[in-house]
This record gives C-alpha cells, structure tokens and sequence, in this order.
C-alpha cells in the first residue's frame, strides 16, 4: 500500500467518524435547545422548584418569613442610634409599610417570576408565530440546524472535513455546542433567581439593603429578556435567502456567532450577569500548561 492511498484510507475514515459525530450530535442535542432557551411556566413544574417554596416546615418561605424579625430588629437599633448619633434613617411609618408590602410580595414570589416567564413565553410565542406567518418557516433552533445541515450537505452526501464546507460546519457545530452550555446555565440561573426572589423582594424593606432588590431584577430581567433577542436573531437569519455559495455559508457562522454573543449584548445593553461559556484556545493551554 502506497503513502497516497494510506493517506486516502486516514482522511476518509476521519471524514466518516467527523460526519457521524456531528450527526449524532445534530439528532440528540440540537432539538432540546429550543426547550431550554424559550422558557415557559412548564419549564418550572417540571423540576419541582415549587417545593422549595410550599414546604411548610424547611422552605424557602420559612426562612424569608423569619428574616422579617431580624429586619425590625435591625430598624429598631438603628433607629434607636439615630437619636445620638444623628444619622437619617427612614420614617417609623415608612418602614412598616414597606415591610408589610415587602412580606406581602415575598409570599407571593414563586406566583410572580412564574408570571414573569408566562409573559415573556407568551410575547416570544407572538413573535415566533409573527415570523412563521411571514417567512413560513418555523422559527427554531431545530429549522436553523436543518436549513444549515442542507447547505453543507450533512446527511447527504459525505462531508469532507478537510474542505471549506468541512471548515464552516466545525464552526457551526462548535457554535452551536457552546450556545446548548450556555442556555444551559441561564436556565440554571433563572431557577437560582427565582429561588432568591423572596430574599430580593424583603431587601426592598430597608433602603440600605435595596441594592440587592436592583441587583437581582436587573439579572432576572436581562436573563428573561435575551429570550427576545435569540427569536429576533432567528428570524432574521431564517429570513434571508440561503443558496449554496460561500455567502450564504458565511452569513450563517454570522448568525451562530451572533446568538453566541447574545448575552454580551443584553448585558451591555441593560446589564444583568454572564452566563457564556469560554471555549477559546487561550482556556485549553491554560489548563493543559496546569498538568
């Protein structure tokens, strides 16, 4: 056997196991990705987070209900201060009204981000079906994977990973594999929310604690609100018209790029924390310089 065909035999089996791998990936990931990032009210009762709050006896509930004490306690020693050191602080009356109201919404917390992620489900539902009326397309990850996987061939005829569709479909699918990370966290993250909700709405009683209330509905917020941007992005991308040319390829790593770096974008625009995954070259010789 000569060096040409021992050369022919490598790259084909590695476009072979390459294809097959981003097969399975495309078949068992890509179609759960619309599940994690378009968020609606069942996203929540599916994984019991309600318990958290009904228990009677150890949850969160309880121990937001308790902190009230410790909030009185800390208004009455700090109003009892003031009288010598002549520091402002909030009116006896404005206080127990804003304790009574904050208790009031602390209590009804689960109902409230339940409702927050009901109204976004819906204004991204309206949205969704705004897009396929005018494109007939159905506007999700899962077309997006489909309309790219016909551009480049996968699925159809062998994929070879050492060309330029080969180039652009790593891309893609390296793409796209950090966005299912990334929804991922957010997720997790708009449950850690939710799950401080009554701590953030309490934090509202006091004005030197109010910061917490600020911090925790700007990161609520944000996070719900990139729901929007990723429909906006993906109804834009699905509008344009794909062929197969070097164009249509590299408008497509655009609009992966573009949904990768939607979280950079709403946390610049309205703020709110990070929740994207660090996948560069700098990251893997860090960790492999530290074994």
């Amino acid at each position: 056997m000569d060096s040409e065909n021992l050369s022919t035999i490598i790259a084909n089996t590695i476009n072979e196991l390459i294809q097959n791998l981003f097969s399975s990936i495309d078949n068992n990931i890509y179609s759960y990705i619309d599940d994690i990032i378009f968020l609606n009210p069942d996203s929540l009762s599916n994984t019991n987070l309600d318990d958290f709050f009904k228990s009677s006896s150890s949850g969160i509930l309880v121990v937001a209900n308790a902190l009230i004490l410790a909030y009185l306690l800390y208004y009455v020693i700090k109003l009892f201060l003031s009288y010598y050191s002549g520091e402002q602080v909030q009116r006896p009356y404005q206080f127990i009204f804003k304790i009574v109201l904050s208790a009031i919404i602390m209590n009804s917390s689960y109902f409230i981000c339940e409702q927050f992620i009901n109204i976004t489900d819906l204004i991204t539902t309206a949205m969704q079906d705004v897009g396929n009326d005018i494109i007939s397309k159905q506007i999700s990850f899962k077309t997006l994977v489909g309309e790219l996987n016909s551009i480049l061939s996968i699925g159809g005829t062998s994929l070879d990973v050492f060309s330029l569709n080969g180039i652009i479909k790593s891309f893609c699918s390296i793409g796209l594999l950090s966005l299912m990370f990334s929804y991922s966290l957010r997720f997790i993250m708009v449950k850690v929310f939710i799950l401080l909700s009554p701590f953030a709405f309490l934090s509202m009683s006091l004005n030197s604690s109010s910061w917490f209330f600020k911090s925790w509905f700007k990161s609520f917020f944000s996070l719900l609100f990139m729901q929007f941007f990723i429909a906006i992005i993906l109804i834009v991308t699905l509008s344009l018209d794909f062929s197969d040319n070097i164009i249509s390829k590299f408008l497509y790593i655009g609009s992966i790029y573009a949904l990768t770096k939607s979280n950079s974008f709403i946390r610049d625009l309205i703020g709110g924390i990070y929740t994207g995954i660090n996948t560069n070259l700098s990251t893997m010789k860090s960790f492999i310089k530290s074994r």
